[in-house]
């Protein structure tokens, strides 16, 4: 049970990251086009959003794909 809790706090530390790299990236893009349209935004943060949800069932259903294996051994 301490494996998934430690899964998911890594989890969520990479969410944070991976998210504000993606907004950066999101707004230098923006400043290059700026008639970028805003469904291209909500398509990106919809796939971050799915690959999160997947990963998360990943880690509560099954145990894998867990962040650094290493440590639950």
């Amino acid at each position: 049970m301490i494996a998934i809790a430690i899964g998911i706090l890594w989890l969520c530390i990479g969410i944070i990251v991976l998210g504000a790299i993606i907004y950066i990236a999101l707004r230098v893009v923006r400043m290059f086009f700026s008639g970028m349209d805003a469904r291209v935004d909500q398509a990106v943060w919809a796939i971050f959003g799915i690959l999160i949800l997947i990963y998360v069932l990943e880690a509560v259903v099954g145990g894998g794909g867990l962040p650094h294996p290493q440590l639950f051994r």
